[in-house]
């Protein structure tokens, strides 16, 4: 289905493509793009959940009672952040279901081409590979969910947590490249955080920001201005799903009940000055830190 905006003709819209996984948080994303004056969503691929991090616990032995319990917790939680807004929200997004991996596909990617997208837009889908990976050069814009390159690979705003360092909380938009979150850094937000939030608040409510700082991204692409880029610092953190242990868990939550949050308010300009965030000046409007 396509649509015009008021005002808007269907040639003044950019075009783009998205590429995504299947659970909330990813149709919430869709949909809200699609959504947004300025935007046309010729096709959003949607990935399933197969060997989706709940699927990885069950089948890595000892216990795991800790690690589901956080699961689903995070799945109550996004069931209350985005079923609103995605049921009162059209879907405008052409969704397509795929199998996780087959957006490598040599049938997806001369579909994608086919469909001349301005911009490709991903966000929790699968590693891209060639030759999708280099057929849309500087116009393939991936948002990271955590502050690369000080955390990268999976879990990149739940270790942050994990380590009493909320500051690390945030999203980062990149151009894409073969490498894990290497890709060069077009802007990031940090979360914003309030007292009495759970891991789930602070990462939902980062989200709905994410989108609508992307929806800005998109329309404004080409007022953005190259960046100088960060070297990659000593205490760079990569992780993997296999480091989600019951034993990080109980640390997650002892952090919580040990009082992160109101040490993280209290302290988090000097926090934040030590950990300064790109931010393109080409994206006039976007709020500063306060």
């Amino acid at each position: 289905m396509q649509r015009v905006q008021v005002g808007l003709k269907v040639d003044d819209m950019k075009r783009i493509v998205i590429l995504t996984g299947s659970e909330l948080r990813h149709e919430y994303f869709r949909k809200t793009l699609a959504a947004s004056p300025g935007i046309l969503v010729v096709r959003s691929y949607c990935e399933d959940q197969q060997n989706d991090l709940r699927s990885q616990v069950s089948l890595s032995g000892g216990s795991q009672r800790l690690r589901m319990q956080h699961l689903a917790d995070r799945e109550t939680a996004e069931r209350e952040a985005f079923q609103t807004a995605i049921q009162l929200t059209p879907d405008l997004s052409n969704p397509v279901e795929l199998g996780r991996g087959e957006i490598n596909s040599a049938l997806y990617h001369d579909e994608i081409v086919a469909l001349e997208p301005d911009l490709i837009i991903s966000y929790g889908c699968s590693i891209i590979r060639e030759p999708l990976l280099s057929s849309f050069p500087r116009r393939f814009v991936n948002v990271h969910l955590g502050l690369s390159p000080h955390y990268r690979g999976s879990g990149t705003n739940y270790w942050p947590l994990v380590n009493n360092e909320p500051e690390y909380v945030g999203a980062t938009f990149m151009f894409i490249d073969s490498g894990i979150d290497t890709g060069e850094i077009i802007h990031q937000v940090r979360a914003e955080v309030v007292r009495g939030d759970t891991p789930s608040s602070i990462g939902n409510r980062l989200i709905i920001k994410m989108t609508e700082v992307m929806e800005r991204i998109i329309v404004r692409f080409e007022a953005l201005e190259p960046l100088a880029q960060p070297s990659v610092p000593s205490e760079s953190r990569y992780y993997t799903s296999k480091d989600f242990t019951e034993e990080s868990v109980v640390a997650l939550y002892k952090n919580f009940q040990d009082g992160l949050i109101d040490r993280y308010l209290e302290e988090k300009q000097t926090r934040w000055s030590q950990l300064p965030l790109i931010r393109n000046q080409g994206l006039q409007g976007e709020e500063e830190e306060s």
